[in-house]
């Protein structure tokens, strides 16, 4: 766990550690494209959200929150399995995500102060993804895991436990290596918030990240709260299942459909179950952000506290955030 620092030390300390760097220090990675949009604006073609969390602080500062990347490399010597995938997950994702991250660095250097990704920034394992993880990550941003990240092969991995602790277990030591943070639960203070990131990838938390998200709530700041999976409430629930039908999918009915999947293990899971409960009370917690749907949203979680969800930046989205 990080201890208190001032934001003089506090640069100096984590610049190159990906630990929410002030944007100051990120390179301009985007140039512009006379091929994209070529009479627009330079950033035209990033797909912005803007809100405001109000905190009472002496003095602003914003963010830009960025989800789902889907990097989709792989190396020329990796095997079978990587090639196929970096193939097949390319075309799904568009093979710009990449631009798509560069793009949004470059504008986060001159319009924010910090940046926020939670999770999927790799679309599976892969050396090749594993480099580009270490060259944005200590390019100057924080953020937590998604669950493709815990993905050896995606569904041509032999292992079929994924959803537990133990097909975790697998790869969370080689995971914890290339990722500059603590990819159970990560705090930093900034400008008297405290960001906590913390590990949700299969919708469940457990025991161990309660009893240290408790500690961070003794500190006394409004916290602000990033993970991959939003704890769904029943109107981001709604749009969810509505987002991903492949069928026709206009509402038939205004009642929420049946939990499933991770909405279902929050709400059956004791600990997880109790920890929502819990955050619903905790006068402290003033925003949620989280991507994992590949939608932009948001909607009130608790009396102090909104959800924000943010849609894939591989289709270059993302949301500015201004804490006031």
């Amino acid at each position: 766990m990080k201890e208190k620092l001032d934001r003089r030390t506090f640069l100096k300390r984590m610049t190159g550690m990906g630990v929410i760097v002030a944007t100051s220090q990120l390179p301009v990675l985007a140039e512009d494209d006379p091929t994209v949009f070529p009479q627009r604006g330079r950033y035209e073609r990033l797909a912005l959200n803007y809100a405001t969390v109000n905190i009472g602080l002496e003095k602003p500062f914003s963010i830009l929150h960025i989800s789902d990347t889907h990097f989709t490399a792989a190396y020329s010597h990796e095997d079978e399995k990587k090639q196929t995938l970096r193939i097949k997950r390319t075309k799904t994702f568009g093979g710009r995500q990449e631009e798509a991250l560069r793009d949004s660095l470059a504008w986060a250097k001159t319009h924010v102060d910090y940046v926020v990704h939670t999770g999927d920034l790799i679309d599976w394992q892969s050396e090749a993804n594993f480099d580009l993880v270490k060259k944005y990550f200590g390019e100057g941003m924080t953020g937590c895991l998604g669950n493709h990240e815990y993905s050896p092969s995606m569904w041509l991995s032999e292992v079929k436990a994924e959803g537990t602790e133990a097909y975790k277990d697998l790869s969370r030591k080689k995971l914890q290596s290339v990722y500059p943070f603590n990819i159970e639960l990560q705090s930093q203070v900034v400008n008297g918030v405290n960001f906590v990131t913390l590990d949700d990838v299969y919708g469940y938390v457990t025991q161990s990240q309660v009893d240290l998200f408790k500690q961070e709530v003794r500190k006394g700041l409004p916290i602000v709260l990033c993970m991959h999976v939003p704890f769904h409430t029943e109107n981001i629930w709604r749009v969810n299942v509505k987002f991903w039908k492949r069928e026709a999918a206009k509402l038939s009915s205004a009642q929420v459909p049946d939990p499933t999947g991770d909405y279902r293990i929050q709400r059956q899971d004791p600990v997880t179950r109790d920890f929502i409960a819990y955050l619903k009370k905790e006068p402290l917690l003033k925003a949620i952000l989280a991507g994992h749907l590949h939608f932009t949203m948001q909607d009130r979680f608790s009396p102090t506290a909104m959800e924000y969800v943010v849609g894939g930046n591989f289709l270059f989205h993302g949301e500015e955030i201004l804490f006031v």
